[in-house]
């Protein structure tokens, strides 16, 4: 433990499973003190349950991003509790079942945007205000390769992504000045349950995944982690607007 983030309030939504636990866990372990936000009610349990046993400060707010007051509850829970807001993780998003776009229902392809980009937005809308007071801060947004390419039938999820790259860089110019840096991470396949429901739905598409990652693996969760902790550290401090790949060299082909 190497305590970069020694006693600092850090937020992370979308932390009861995947590569928001495996985040909000790798903060914990270097001295975070932590506020969790999820809709699956369990799992978020289960990472504050985790988050103690490291011998953490936790706060957590089951609810969902696409809805303004949840955002706005978690920013607040996140001052109440610890005075400040220094990090924040947006992580939260959702996939749809693959399907070419033009057979995607529109209350689908509502639900897949007001949780993937409208919920960064709403989070950023709430979170910026709080940096803003404290004198700073950073931000780090889940995007995905997904939101630098195309991938058949998974339209949506990529418009949505697309989405979040774009409000990334635009946001960092708008706070920059202010001491806020905001940047996104775009992982490439990971192992989170998403990805492995849709395997597991489809063998196929794992075999494909495989075959187009040149490291010949997917990532784990915490591996993913480890770039959103550079990217919220000091160590980062010059970057800004920027979608850091982390994807075993899949959009350098």
């Amino acid at each position: 433990m190497s305590g970069r983030f020694q006693g600092r309030s850090v937020l992370v939504t979308g932390a009861g499973s995947g590569i928001g636990r495996a985040a909000a866990l790798a903060f914990a372990r270097e001295g975070a003190r932590l506020t969790l936000s999820d809709l699956n009610e369990a799992g978020l349990s289960a990472t504050a349950e985790q988050v103690r046993a490291l011998g953490r400060e936790v706060g957590s707010v089951c609810g969902d991003v696409a809805q303004a007051g949840h955002c706005e509850a978690i920013v607040a829970q996140a001052l109440e509790r610890f005075g400040a807001l220094h990090v924040a993780f947006n992580n939260a998003g959702i996939n749809l079942v693959p399907k070419p776009i033009a057979d995607v229902t529109e209350p689908d392809w509502q639900r897949i945007i007001a949780t993937n980009l409208t919920g960064v937005f709403l989070c950023m809308k709430y979170e910026i205000p709080a940096m803003r007071r404290g004198g700073g801060g950073a931000i780090i947004n889940t995007a995905s390769v997904g939101g630098l390419i195309g991938t058949a039938g998974v339209t949506a999820y990529c418009a949505t992504k697309h989405g979040v790259v774009g409000l990334t860089k635009s946001a960092a110019l708008d706070y920059i000045k202010e001491g806020i840096r905001i940047n996104a991470v775009c992982p490439g396949g990971t192992l989170t349950p998403m990805l492995s429901e849709w395997f597991q739905r489809d063998p196929a598409v794992e075999r494909a995944s495989l075959a187009g990652t040149p490291i010949g693996r997917m990532a784990d969760p915490g591996e993913i982690a480890n770039a959103v902790l550079y990217l919220a550290s000091a160590e980062a401090s010059f970057m800004v607007g920027h979608a850091l790949v982390v994807d075993g060299g899949l959009t350098a082909q």
